[in-house]
């Protein structure tokens, strides 16, 4: 019993090495023929054999033998005891194993561990920046309707894009030839991974932000590669992409003059805004209204003739210069005064100048009948004294008149008298 256990025990030890040392791993590309040899098997029929198969598309191991019909067009047995997969796909990766008989009565196995793969296309850079800002994290052009230049807003050098492979891979950039590890800082990536419903097949993305330093190349040359992550393939590499590097103008530099200084002017007025730039060659001026970029041509000045309540607002100007890049000035408000204006009355012929003539004269007489008024009343005051005053000299003048009088009716009163009968 003891021997026959032994005997047993090294009987399954050698299958067990014999499957091992017979097990490969192949790769096949999706939509391709595959044919798996099944070792040991004789070359003509009659054969002893069957190949057992446990992929995506089976729950099971599903057994397949020469006697048995093809398996729903998605492998059969061939003549020599070979499996034929016609079009092999990504449910069919798996493990496949056959186990044939010889004619003298030996038996071979074979095992197979399958995998698929799809190339993708060549993948390339969408949306790259046109330029990097030196010390601050880099930017992408936006183009919006009728904009006449493009501003700049925060975003990223570029996104990778490989679509249409399987497995998913990875995707990886490079700076000026050499690998370029994010950091969280100063580099840093943002990747996104997509699979077809349908098609099982993946489509990467991969972001790159960038915040190159002061003082740097002004030139960077970047590129983005696509690695299937199987074995002996190689990775597929973009075209590369060159961006400019420039240290931004201080703010400072870019100045925005308004005349008048206020900024406030009456309506029908006129407003000149200049924006002095001190960089050369010159740089291109444009101008930005309420943060709405206006559809003029470049120009350091900007004439606003007879303004009306549609000029209100804030005003910036946009200095790009080739090797620097935009910038943007301190804002500046634009406000208008209204002046009221009466037109002219039933019976008037002056306009609003006289309207204004006419207040400031009443005004003029109201004060000065005030000022006669107030005059009369202190002159009946002084005159009223001056009668108290004046009263008794005037009585004493009266009774010597009197006096005078009764003296000179007397005579002649008496006179009179003499000459009667």
């Amino acid at each position: 019993m003891a021997t026959g256990a032994a005997v047993g025990a090294w009987a399954l030890v050698l299958s067990l090495w014999g499957a091992a040392v017979g097990s490969r791993n192949l790769t096949a590309q999706i939509g391709k023929p595959l044919v798996l040899n099944c070792k040991g098997a004789p070359k003509k029929p009659p054969q002893q054999l069957e190949w057992k198969l446990n992929t995506g598309r089976t729950e099971a191991w599903k057994i397949l033998s020469p006697q048995g019909g093809p398996w729903d067009s998605v492998a059969r047995v061939l003549p020599n005891g070979s499996l034929l997969l016609p079009a092999i796909g990504i449910q069919d990766e798996g493990t496949f194993r056959c186990r044939a008989m010889s004619q003298n009565g030996k038996e071979t196995k074979s095992s197979y561990q399958v995998r698929v793969y799809q190339i993708p296309g060549k993948p390339e850079i969408v949306d790259p920046a046109s330029e990097l800002t030196a010390g601050v994290p880099n930017k992408v052009v936006e183009e919006n309707g009728s904009r006449t230049w493009s501003r700049e807003w925060e975003g990223s050098v570029g996104t990778c894009v490989s679509e249409g492979g399987y497995p998913a891979g990875t995707l990886s950039w490079h700076l000026d030839g050499k690998p370029l590890v994010p950091d969280g800082k100063g580099v840093s990536v943002k990747e996104e991974t997509r699979r077809h419903p349908e098609t099982g097949l993946f489509t990467l993305q991969s972001e790159l932000m960038v915040t190159p330093a002061r003082g740097g190349a002004p030139h960077t040359t970047f590129s983005c590669s696509f690695s299937p992550g199987l074995p002996r393939r190689r990775p597929l590499h973009t075209a590369p992409i060159q961006l400019s590097v420039w240290e931004p103008v201080p703010l400072e530099e870019i100045q925005l003059v308004v005349k008048p200084e206020s900024g406030t002017v009456a309506l029908g007025g006129t407003v000149t805004l200049t924006c002095e730039a001190p960089t050369q060659p010159p740089p291109q001026i444009h101008w930005i209204k309420d943060g709405t970029p206006l559809p003029l041509p470049p120009s350091a000045v900007l004439l606003l003739p007879e303004v009306g309540p549609q000029d209100e607002g804030t005003y910036s100007c946009v200095a790009t210069h080739p090797s620097h890049g935009p910038q943007e000035s301190q804002a500046v408000s634009i406000s208008i005064i209204e002046t009221v204006e009466e037109g002219p009355t039933a019976g008037s012929v002056g306009g609003p100048g006289l309207g204004t003539l006419a207040l400031a004269l009443g005004i003029l007489g109201g004060l000065g009948i005030v000022a006669l008024l107030i005059g009369i009343s202190m002159w009946r005051r002084w005159r009223h004294q001056g009668e108290k005053r004046k009263a008794p000299e005037n009585q004493e003048e009266e009774e010597e008149e009197r006096a005078e009088l009764n003296q000179s009716e007397e005579p002649e009163a008496a006179e009179s008298n003499a000459g009667g009968p």
